[in-house]
C-alpha cells in the first residue's frame, strides 16, 4: 500500500468510498489527442470573438453575484432544442457530470438504486457513490447493444430509482431505439422511476436517428440530458443541460448550490449558441472524419462498431495495450477502455485522422 493510500485512509472517508479510483483519463502531451471525445476543431474565428466579447462585457458586473436562475441561458437552450420547450424545461449545470449529479441528490442518496448497462460512461458509479446511491448493472448481448425486453426486465428485477441510458453510448458509439427508452419507462412505472437519457453526443448521430426529446411530453419522470463540450466544442468551459419536465428543474433547485453557474459560463454558453450554425458546420467534417475512420478501420481487417457520435469503438486487436503504446510513441493518444481485443479514437481534424490511420495500419 502507497503512502498516499495509507494517510488517505486514516482519514474518517465514507466506507463507499473506500478502495475507489478517481475518473479521470491520461493527460499526456503529445500531437495528437484522440483519448476523451473532444473536439478538436478550433473555435471559428467569428464565435471566439463574439465569446471574447460577451465575456468582456460580463466581467464588467463581476462583482455581482450572477443571475441565480440563467434565465437568458435557459431560454437560449430551449430555442437550440426546439420541440415545443420552453426555459421550464430546461436546467444547466457545470459540465453534463454535474447535472446528473444534481440529479442524483435529488433522487437518488442512501437506500435508492442506480441501474445502467455497461460498458458504458464510467462516471455513472463515481456518481452513485458520491452521493451514496447504490449502483446495480444491467446485461447487454455480446455484441454490446441492448434490447427492450432486455432493459425492462434488469428494471423490474432490479427495482431500480433511477436508470440512465447513455446514446449514443459511450464506449460504443452505439445508438438506442426509442423503443428501448419507452419500455424502460413503462417497468419504472411500478418504482416511480426517474430515467435519463444521457445525449452528450446527440449531434453526431446519422440524420434519422432518433432523439428522446421526442418522449418527453406526457412522461414527467423522464430526463434527457446534454453538453457543450462536444457539439460545440466548449470542454473547458464546462456546460452541461437536461431537458424535463418543469418540476424536475424544480427539484434540482433543491439540492443546487447557490449561484453555482457563473456570468462567465452564462456568458460564453449563450454567445455559442448565437453561433450555433458555424459550431454545428465543424461537427459535419467530424462525423465524416468518423466515418472514414470505421470505413479504413474495416478495410484493415478490425471491426469498428456503427458509430452515431465523434468517436470509433473497434474491436479484433490482439494486443490492444501494444497497439495503444505504439500509436503513442508515434505521438497518437487514443483510449485503451479495458475492454479485451478493443480500443476506442476519438475523430479528429482530417490531419489528425489521416495520423492516426497510417500508424495503426503499420501496427496492425
Amino acid at each position: 500500500m502507497s503512502d498516499q493510500l495509507e494517510r488517505l485512509n486514516r482519514l474518517p472517508l465514507r466506507d463507499n468510498l473506500r478502495g475507489l479510483e478517481p475518473y479521470g483519463a491520461p493527460q499526456l502531451h503529445v500531437p495528437v489527442l484522440l483519448n476523451v471525445n473532444e473536439n478538436t476543431h478550433p473555435l471559428p474565428d467569428s464565435v471566439h470573438k463574439a465569446i471574447a466579447a460577451a465575456v468582456e462585457a460580463a466581467a464588467t458586473g463581476l462583482n455581482r453575484y450572477p443571475d441565480r436562475e440563467f434565465t437568458q441561458l435557459r431560454q437560449a437552450l430551449a430555442r437550440y432544442l426546439g420541440h415545443g420547450l420552453t426555459e421550464e424545461n430546461v436546467w444547466a449545470a457545470n459540465g453534463s457530470n454535474e447535472v446528473l449529479q444534481q440529479i442524483l441528490q435529488a433522487f437518488g442518496g442512501p437506500g435508492r438504486r442506480l441501474l445502467s448497462f455497461p460498458p458504458t460512461y464510467s462516471m455513472y458509479p463515481l456518481l452513485a457513490s458520491g452521493t451514496d446511491t447504490e449502483y446495480v448493472t444491467g446485461a447487454r448481448s455480446s455484441d454490446f447493444s441492448l434490447t427492450a425486453e432486455a432493459a425492462a426486465r434488469a428494471v423490474r428485477e432490479s427495482a431500480a430509482n433511477i436508470v440512465i441510458l447513455c446514446s449514443p453510448n459511450n464506449p460504443t458509439g452505439t445508438a438506442l431505439g426509442l423503443d428501448v427508452v419507452e419500455a424502460v419507462y413503462e417497468a419504472g412505472a411500478e418504482y416511480n422511476t426517474m430515467v435519463i437519457v444521457d445525449e452528450a453526443y446527440a449531434e453526431f448521430a446519422h440524420t434519422g436517428t432518433p432523439s428522446a426529446l421526442e418522449l418527453l411530453q406526457g412522461r414527467e419522470r423522464l430526463i434527457v440530458s446534454r453538453t457543450m463540450s462536444k457539439a460545440f466544442a466548449l470542454a473547458g468551459a464546462r456546460v452541461g443541460y437536461l431537458a424535463a419536465a418543469p418540476e424536475v428543474t424544480d427539484a434540482l433547485r433543491l439540492v443546487r448550490l447557490p449561484y453555482h453557474l457563473s456570468a462567465i459560463t452564462q456568458a460564453t454558453a449563450v454567445a455559442a449558441l448565437d453561433h450555433a450554425d458555424a459550431l454545428l458546420a465543424n461537427v459535419e467534417d467530424i462525423k465524416g472524419q468518423r466515418d472514414r475512420i470505421v470505413s479504413e478501420l474495416t478495410d484493415m481487417g478490425l471491426r469498428p462498431a456503427p458509430s452515431d457520435s465523434n468517436f470509433v469503438f473497434f474491436g479484433g486487436v490482439s494486443n490492444p495495450h501494444a497497439v495503444w503504446q505504439g500509436l503513442l510513441d508515434a505521438g497518437v493518444l487514443i483510449r485503451d477502455v479495458g475492454i479485451p481485443g478493443h480500443l476506442r479514437v476519438t475523430a479528429g481534424t482530417e490531419a489528425e485522422t489521416t495520423a492516426f490511420l497510417n500508424r495503426l495500419r503499420e501496427l496492425v
